[in-house]
């Protein structure tokens, strides 16, 4: 891209997205505040016109807390929510081996419903879901913050559509946390079994951005790793990960994801895709850029020279308006519920054939 034609890209991008619904036309149940995440799936629910109605939690105190800031009823019981006949969506970050059964549980009752990565920590909870999905028509969403919820993520998807890198061949994808401090963490955290381990968990995020990107329909695992290499207190925990996948367009995929943020990074994470097209390539420096601090960076090299953008501001959020509008209107634009699942599968399916990898002298992750 020239000057102009960037200047004409920018120009052409959708306008930053606005409420698709007032009045309380769309009404969210909130069940399970177990993640930090559900703050910013109902920010993104709020900003598109969403009520937040009522929640419920196992703790008493965090549903008090977060039904004083939204304004929302606290529920004696999850069925309360369930049952009300005013709520379109059940929005949930609970415990991620919950989701997928919770997800159940509210398409029967005849609600829409909006997870928190991981969607599900076994293939049988997917299963389960499908077969609900079809029989009551109701919708399964998930949460994929570090694409559907990052501008720099979003301005990707439309350059890429442009034909400015040619096809995509390649992701690359880093995903690195920081842990902060242990005692902070719920007990969840460093159970396999509930947690749905690292590349279940936090890898999904590169899994459905691999997908997206490639306008792949499905994909194989090739190969994939766990370790646990400095939490000995914790052996179930999997501090590190990586994998690769072959998509049935040919693409391929590289993620890494692992605990090991330093604390002298000014953000929890320096989360970064690599985008290889045959025309050109995309870097995105999403949430930090070192050694300047912003983050929603994207830079590219294409046949005209090597350009960068700051994202930020600039496309908003859309997949949230789209989904409200997918739920009122039973259309799929925001995100097909086969790349939900197929994304969920191969999170699943990481895990499962993940080999364990030793790290100095600690005893290897549990693996049933």
């Amino acid at each position: 891209m020239n000057e102009t034609q960037i200047k004409d890209f920018l120009s052409s991008l959708p306008p930053k997205p606005t409420a698709v619904v007032e009045n309380g036309a769309f009404r969210v149940g909130v069940i399970g505040l177990d993640h930090g995440h559900i703050g910013g799936m109902c920010a993104g629910l709020c900003a598109a016109g969403a009520v937040i109605a009522s929640v419920y939690d196992r703790d008493p105190k965090k549903a008090a807390e977060f039904a004083a800031k939204y304004g929302a009823s606290v529920a004696a019981a999850e069925d309360e929510i369930l049952s009300d006949p005013s709520i379109h969506m059940i929005a949930s970050a609970i415990v991620p081996n919950e989701r997928g059964p919770l997800g159940v549980r509210a398409m029967l009752a005849g609600k829409d419903y909006f997870v928190d990565k991981t969607p599900f920590t076994m293939q049988s909870q997917i299963d389960d879901a499908r077969r609900v999905c079809r029989e009551t028509g109701r919708r399964y969403f998930c949460y994929f913050s570090e694409r559907l919820h990052t501008e720099s993520g979003i301005l990707a998807g439309h350059l890429i559509d442009t034909g400015a890198i040619g096809r995509v061949l390649q992701v690359t994808g880093f995903g690195p946390h920081r842990i902060g401090d242990p005692a902070s963490r719920p007990d969840w955290f460093w159970k396999k079994k509930e947690s749905g381990g690292i590349l279940c968990d936090i890898g999904s995020h590169q899994i459905e951005q691999f997908l997206s990107y490639t306008g792949a329909k499905s994909a194989r695992v090739t190969s994939a790793r766990i370790a646990n290499y400095a939490h000995p207190d914790t052996p179930e925990f999997e501090d590190f990960g990586d994998a690769t996948l072959v998509a049935d367009n040919s693409a391929t995929n590289y993620y890494r994801v692992d605990w090991f943020t330093t604390p002298g990074l000014s953000n929890w994470g320096d989360g970064r895709t690599l985008i290889l097209g045959t025309k050109g390539h995309i870097e995105l420096r999403k949430f930090v850029n070192l050694a300047n601090g912003r983050g929603e960076q994207m830079l590219w090299a294409d046949e005209d020279g090597e350009h960068q953008i700051c994202a930020a501001g600039l496309v908003g959020a859309p997949f949230f308006g789209q989904m409200i509008l997918d739920c009122l209107n039973r259309t799929e634009c925001a995100m097909t519920q086969e790349h939900i699942f197929i994304a969920a599968e191969l999170c699943v399916a990481c895990e499962e054939l993940a080999q364990v990898t030793w790290g100095n002298g600690i005893l290897p992750v549990y693996k049933e």
